[in-house]
């Protein structure tokens, strides 16, 4: 990743950005009492959107907030919490069903203020799926539930074309094309123009929010190796290619379908600026393996910045003091530097 950048804006009077909750028997609020520790000082600055009694429990260094615009001038002294409506049960290492309205109001009022502009974007903790799921939650994950919350036949820009999942760390942006899919539900799935739409969206991303002033995509294959011709399946050649052509035609600078083996070294990380990938663990497991406490979950193609620490909620560690902070704290550090070049643009 060694495109040219452009300058980054100046974050001055930037909205403080909102933090959900997650599962409040995970570790959550934890690493944003960590969080809030390592950026007092510097920022960005944020609110937790949270019990502020549960929050209370893990740090007395925390006040309540009446509204997003006070958290800024907290920040430098106080962990600012927005209290919740729904009541919270929080035993740490328990997902609970209970708590599922209490979850998902905190994530629907984080969208709510970073779409009215009280919040400069959405920071989102892990949530644990199978619970909510099971509470009656109709989304395979937060991307697939935040592109629901954002839609707006009233906002019909460039930016209401996601949700498209994107994972961003320190050496490599991976994106995958199918996310939280079976394995034979995804490929069933691809089609040149859901690869297009990934590589679209991706590419205005890196432009717009990244920086990169001529995004460059890799396009990586389905089958071991690229499918060989056709010998080891015709995805490739009869779904990616003409994805990649058409991508050409348009003027983006795009390349593959390309052996998913051979992309990820760092003679091959250093000819692109993001990769699109075809499933779900061909894009993670490259970027979790190096950036495994720093890789950020970013959701692009939304009308309001969202991201998200890159792992789950941990409830085998929760509540005993030992989890990192270091991807929610880039998580954080990448949503204001995203909404200030957003803010850049208008």
């Amino acid at each position: 990743m060694t495109a040219e950048k452009l300058p980054l804006p100046p974050l001055a009077l930037t909205p403080p950005l909102a933090l959900t909750m997650g599962d409040p028997g995970g570790v959550g609020g934890e690493i944003a009492v960590k969080a809030w520790q390592a950026l007092k000082e510097s920022g960005p600055a944020f609110f937790l959107i949270d019990d502020p009694t549960r929050i209370e429990k893990i740090s007395n260094e925390m006040t309540v907030l009446s509204e997003p615009s006070d958290a800024s001038g907290v920040f430098a002294n106080r962990l600012p919490v927005l209290p919740l409506a729904n009541k919270v049960s929080a035993t740490p290492g328990l997902s609970q069903q209970d708590n599922a309205p209490a979850i998902l109001e905190s994530i629907e009022r984080a969208v709510g203020y970073a779409l009215d502009g009280a919040a400069a974007g959405g920071v989102t903790n892990p949530i644990q799926k199978a619970t909510l799921m099971a509470a009656g939650f109709a989304f395979p994950g937060h991307t697939e539930y935040l592109g629901d919350l954002t839609k707006s036949e009233e906002m019909p820009n460039a930016r209401t074309r996601g949700p498209v999942m994107m994972l961003a760390g320190p050496q490599l942006r991976t994106v995958p094309v199918t996310i939280h899919h079976a394995v034979k539900d995804a490929i069933a799935m691809l089609t040149p123009r859901l690869i297009v739409h990934a590589a679209l969206v991706t590419a205005e991303a890196l432009r717009d929010e990244f920086g990169v002033a001529a995004p460059r995509l890799a396009i990586s294959g389905l089958n071991p190796h690229a499918g060989e011709a056709g010998a080891l399946g015709l995805e490739d050649s009869m779904i990616i290619a003409p994805a990649v052509d058409e991508l050409r035609a348009m003027g983006i600078d795009a390349s593959g379908p390309l052996p998913a083996d051979t992309m990820f070294h760092k003679e091959a990380r250093e000819t692109y600026d993001a990769a699109l990938c075809m499933l779900h663990d061909q894009a993670l497991i490259p970027a979790k393996t190096l950036a495994f406490h720093d890789a950020v979950n970013v959701t692009l193609g939304l009308p309001i910045i969202r991201t998200s620490p890159d792992h789950g909620t941990a409830l085998d560690i929760a509540g005993k003091g030992v989890a990192r902070a270091d991807s929610l704290i880039a998580a954080l550090r990448l949503a204001a530097d995203m909404a200030a070049r957003r803010r850049q643009l208008k």
